[in-house]
């Protein structure tokens, strides 16, 4: 059809801006890329897999919508540093995995708790209920990014306090060993400044901006199962929100 783009495919049907997308991830999973490296032009990409220019072009488009490259004006395209997008209820391990990047998780606390009573409100528990916590402190490229508490009724979820929290995602263990399957959240977004402990965590300044998502998970039952409160440091996250007349 005249004027529309058709762009270039290889023999074994994937189309080449996919195959030049595909090389990039591999190599930032790899770690031959890193946050802020220099990604090849779109005249190197065009020559190195025989494409058309137009062709590499929209293979580095089409990751910079997805947050994995950024291009700056007369200097080229780089690796962008890892953001969160959180407009899909995702586990870290899923967010990070779809980026092409290795999840990493530091287990600071794995505990049960007592006497929360407005922590056992949020998961619509009694008041004297024990409540079992999970905090982990979110790292790429041994960088953190973010400091995540969980709070789980410990009745619920017998032995998850030993499971293996720093390299498996919660939202797996619940649904593969507690037959526990989530469907979606509902979320409270502000901005607050770090405290002298997140501070340290995050390596940020004392009173810097930080972003709080506090979230309540629903199974597909419709049960309140997990309460999470976050803080992230606002230059590696971005909310986007469609909005309708």
């Amino acid at each position: 059809m005249i004027g529309e783009f058709m762009p270039d495919s290889r023999p074994n049907g994937m189309p080449a801006y996919r195959k030049i997308q595909a090389t990039i991830l591999k190599r930032i999973e790899n770690g031959q890329l890193k946050p802020g490296d220099a990604v090849a032009s779109e005249r190197e990409l065009a020559k190195t897999h025989k494409v058309s220019l137009m062709t590499a072009r929209h293979a580095l488009a089409s990751l910079e919508h997805e947050g994995i490259v950024e291009r700056r004006l007369g200097a080229g395209t780089f690796v962008a540093v890892p953001k969160i997008h959180f407009n899909k209820l995702m586990s870290y391990t899923e967010q990070m995995s779809s980026r092409g990047l290795a999840p990493r998780s530091r287990v600071l606390v794995a505990k049960v708790i007592e006497g929360e009573p407005e922590i056992a409100a949020r998961l619509g528990l009694p008041a004297t209920s024990r409540v079992l916590k999970i905090q982990r402190l979110r790292l790429t490229d041994e960088e953190p990014f973010a400091l995540e508490t969980c709070y789980l009724a410990a009745a619920d979820f017998p032995d998850l306090a030993s499971s293996p929290l720093g390299r498996t995602s919660l939202f797996a263990i619940l649904e593969h060993e507690y037959e526990t399957k989530l469907a979606y959240a509902d979320e409270e977004v502000d901005a607050t400044s770090a405290d002298a402990n997140i501070a340290e965590l995050l390596s940020v300044p004392r009173g810097a901006a930080v972003l709080r998502i506090r979230q309540i998970i629903y199974s597909t039952k419709g049960k309140a199962t997990i309460y999470v409160v976050g803080f992230y440091r606002s230059e590696r996250h971005t909310l986007f929100i469609r909005r309708f007349r």
